[in-house]
């Protein structure tokens, strides 16, 4: 919905309220007028209803307002004496109109302030209040989340427990309105979908005092989804933006920056890219040795993403079973040529002893390993390994798995570009050459119409030669740079797609997606920074002293207060 069609929605929404409640107004001994003008009218009904006029501001807040308008329709029933659980029920059902039922009843009296609560209906308002300030504070200030995946691996881990801050790049009003409060795009247990895809607000976000800088890490929506559930086939889904999957990655390239990746090297305005001191980026190596790579040495050197061959002589479909859990794949097709591929850690030998099997490791005289460039140098220094050397796609061939998907371009993830990143009032000449990288930010993100007659573009039933962008774009990558599906693949994200700035660390959990019986906890990770400079801090100890000397503090006063 436009800003005008939501203009004319609150119009007829001011009218209804009108006819459903100006006699319970006059009632109330206001003036029926006074149920007529917008935000006045609501001011009344708060004095109406003995409630703090500051709710008014509640009802600006979308998903917020759903909760509030139901506990004012409930109050309203009962200060004109409608208190049964039936007449709350009703009210709730009919959306409010009930009340416009009692409205035009003659037996309807204005009974005023309710003091005698139930127990039951002082606990559903607590609850009620409990869940509009978490919404408050979930949706414009801090929310949790968690890294599943290791694009940001060794920056960021999996099992990392983040808080997100809304406000530092400015708190986005959600532009779905009606949906379930607390839940991202899905009801838990129900699996199914937890909002309304329409009416949609227009994009409003409450400044922050931060710009996105090069290379933060930020959290924002996918522009790409179309799933509902991840790893679950289905047809294709379309969402709303604030309802898109959350994503986090690292912003390599703000608006107006010229980005190209020569050799896995990011180049920005053509200088090489400086990151941060705690990013780490990854990269694919293979390692040689002719006597054998082996996993032993690469684990002493901290190497802990690479596979492990492991060929079993004597396998069963029992023990096969019971090895599935610690296994990737397997290879073979018969009892005497038969093996798996695990993990770094390989196979339990509790477990391989219990099943009786023949086990031996396969040593290669070459080993694909995933590594920080710090890791490869200390790799490099020693005399346990040949040669370690990056893998570099150099050949590049015309593909559609890279961004801009077309055919014509030969960009993969370690030779890409340039490209220039997208600036609000920035133009750019449409031609055919260049306008399938920005055909989706035209045509989608912007939503305008474009016809292509030979090399002549008409946008909105008009003939241009230059399209000017309404909004700012950010280039996003993950620091495990050959395992994370990033921008490369999806391009551009909107700046009305982005939705805050990790902060901070409160949990950290290892083997986070094993199962809760292999989790431990990173005790070194837990209440500390995202980013920052020289060697990381956990804050818990502050924590819990300052929480201890609080305690004691508030043992003393009284203690002391018992005394006089």
């Amino acid at each position: 919905m436009s800003f005008s069609e939501w203009l004319v929605f609150v119009l007829i929404v001011q009218i209804v309220h009108f006819i459903g409640t100006w006699r319970l107004y006059s009632l109330a001994g206001r003036k029926p007028w006074e149920a007529l003008i917008p935000l006045y009218n609501a001011i009344i009904l708060m004095k109406i209803i003995k409630k703090p006029v500051w709710w008014v501001i509640l009802l600006f807040f979308p998903v917020i307002n759903l909760l509030i308008f139901g506990v004012l329709w409930i109050e309203t029933l009962k200060v004109f004496g409608k208190k049964s659980k039936t007449d709350a029920l009703l009210g709730i059902i009919t959306f409010g109109f009930y009340i416009m039922l009692i409205n035009y009843s003659k037996s309807t009296k204005y009974i005023g302030k309710i003091t005698n609560y139930t127990p039951t209906e002082e606990w559903i308002s607590s609850m009620t209040f409990a869940i509009v300030a978490a919404t408050i504070v979930h949706t414009y200030f801090i929310q949790p989340f968690i890294i599943p995946t290791g694009s940001l691996e060794k920056s960021l881990l999996i099992g990392d427990f983040l808080f997100v801050s809304k406000f530092h790049y400015g708190a986005r009003l959600p532009t779905t309105p009606i949906a379930m409060p607390m839940v991202h795009d899905t009801i838990p247990l129900l699996k199914t979908r937890s909002y309304l895809k329409k009416p949609q607000i227009p994009f409003f976000r409450i400044p922050g005092f931060q710009k996105i800088k090069r290379n933060d890490i930020v959290v924002f929506n996918w522009p790409a989804d179309t799933v509902r559930q991840f790893f679950v086939k289905e047809k294709g889904v379309k969402k709303p933006i604030d309802k898109k999957s959350n994503y986090v990655k690292r912003c390599v390239g703000i608006p107006g920056d010229t980005l190209q990746i020569n050799g896995g090297n990011i180049l920005i305005n053509n200088k090489k890219s400086t990151m941060p001191e705690w990013a780490k980026i990854q990269f694919t190596y293979n390692v040689y040795k002719k006597s054998g790579v082996s996993s032993k040495k690469l684990k002493e050197f901290g190497i802990n993403d690479f596979t492990r061959k492991f060929k079993i002589n004597n396998i069963t479909q029992n023990s096969l079973n019971k090895l599935i859990p610690h296994i990737m794949g397997t290879q073979g097709n018969s009892i005497n040529n038969f093996s798996v591929i695990t993990g770094p850690k390989g196979l339990p030998f509790k477990l391989i002893s219990e099943l009786g099997l023949n086990v031996k490791e396969l040593i290669g005289s070459s080993k694909i390993i995933n590594a920080t460039i710090n890791e490869v140098d200390n790799l490099k220094k020693t005399n346990d390994f040949d040669s370690v050397v990056r893998n570099i796609i150099k050949t590049k061939t015309y593909n559609e798995s890279y961004f801009p998907n077309r055919i014509t371009f030969n960009w993969n993830q370690d030779n890409f570009g340039p490209v220039v990143i997208p600036k609000k009032g920035n133009r750019v000449k449409l031609e055919n050459k260049t306008y399938p990288l920005y055909k989706k930010i035209i045509e989608e993100y912007e939503n305008n119409k474009v016809i292509r007659k030979s090399n002549n573009f008409i946008v909105n039933d008009e003939k241009v030669d230059y399209y000017y962008f309404k909004q700012n774009y950010y280039w996003m990558m993950g620091d495990n740079r050959h395992k994370s599906e990033d921008s490369r693949y999806w391009g551009f994200v909107p700046e009305d797609h982005i939705m805050g700035k990790p902060i901070f660390i409160w949990m950290s959990i290892d083997g986070f997606n094993d199962g809760i019986r292999n989790w431990k906890i990173r005790w070194n990770r837990v209440f500390s920074k995202v980013s920052g400079e020289g060697k990381r801090v956990s804050y818990l100890p502050h924590f819990i002293f300052i929480i201890f000397l609080w305690q004691l503090i508030t043992y003393i006063k009284k203690k002391y207060k018992k005394s006089i």
